[in-house]
């Protein structure tokens, strides 16, 4: 199991001293979550704030663009330090074109799904991808409850990806607690995202044992 503690929670006026937080405490992801106000209703940070993050820390960015056609930036994130460029297929005309263009970038490419949205979308092009996140909550906001829904769609994504053959991981983003970490690991959640449930339950190197623990 992967952890990847989503920034959106963190202190955003002391990102560096958080960054090396996550390093201390053994992490080696981080989620960035880039919101455009469009796509959905808030507004974060952009390439500038990445690439000066990026200055700061070693860990794997795991950046996730809740952005309107974000075929248009792909360049500027990846430029800007992103290791993992994570587009919503609901925000793209041409889903096969920007994740052709990430894994031309050197990033890994990956596919958002919002809770609405099959798993089916993908199929064809789960060969081609590094992960599929699947949201578990309504983009946009930090905090959310679990959408009981989700898990099943995990499932069906993983037989998916079984059945193609792929490598692809899972990760999910939304309502990830300590007391539902070993259910989503058990229906084939790789990478799991924790916001809130993670940042405001210091040390942090506690905190991730803890999870670790829940996945056993």
């Amino acid at each position: 199991m992967i952890l990847s503690p989503s920034m959106l929670s963190s202190d955003f006026a002391n990102m560096e001293s958080e960054l090396k937080a996550l390093e201390k405490a053994g992490l080696d992801w981080v989620h960035l979550d880039v919101m455009d106000g469009m796509f959905v209703p808030n507004i974060t940070f952009g390439p500038p704030i990445i690439k000066a993050m990026r200055k700061k820390s070693k860990l794997f960015f795991d950046c996730h663009l809740m952005i309107n056609d974000p075929g248009r930036y792909i360049q500027d994130f990846a430029d800007a330090g992103a290791d993992l460029i994570c587009v919503h297929a609901e925000a793209c005309d041409h889903l096969e074109r920007v994740c052709a263009q990430i894994a031309e970038t050197g990033a890994k490419p990956a596919v958002a799904l919002n809770p609405h949205t099959p798993p089916e979308t993908i199929r064809y092009l789960l060969p081609q991808l590094y992960m599929v996140l699947i949201m578990s909550v309504n983009p946009g906001f930090g905090g959310q409850k679990f959408i009981p829904f989700c898990k099943d769609k995990v499932r069906d994504l993983k037989t998916m990806i079984n059945d193609a053959g792929a490598d692809t991981l899972i990760q999910i983003d939304g309502g990830v607690t300590l007391d539902n970490a070993r259910e989503l690991t058990e229906a084939g959640v790789d990478v799991l995202v924790s916001g809130s449930a993670f940042f405001k339950h210091p040390p942090y190197g506690e905190r991730h044992k803890a999870f670790q623990a829940a996945c056993k």
